[in-house]
């Protein structure tokens, strides 16, 4: 099977619909404005590998490990990024 065809079948879906403890990869994010340059600040930038952390009991927010560091993402905010299960 072909690396491209083995990419297509993983799932994808948004940050905030992730499980804790879940690795996933950013494929990217619908934010604009403010809200977009602070999530690609924060370390959220397509291709990059984050963990989910842990989730609030009804699921907002959500805290991932960014590189060397946890970052807490409102569920507005988790909604915006498109990830790739790895």
């Amino acid at each position: 099977m072909s690396h491209s065809r083995n990419r297509q079948r993983r799932r994808r879906c948004k940050l905030c619909d992730v499980k804790s403890g879940s690795r996933v990869k950013i494929r990217c994010h619908h934010a604009k404005g403010a809200v977009r340059q602070r999530l690609l600040d924060l370390g959220f930038v397509p291709e990059s590998t984050i963990e989910v952390i842990r989730r609030a009991p009804l699921g907002d927010p959500v805290q991932c490990k960014v590189a060397n560091y946890n970052v807490t993402l409102r569920g507005t905010e988790a909604s915006l990024i498109e990830i790739e299960e790895e």
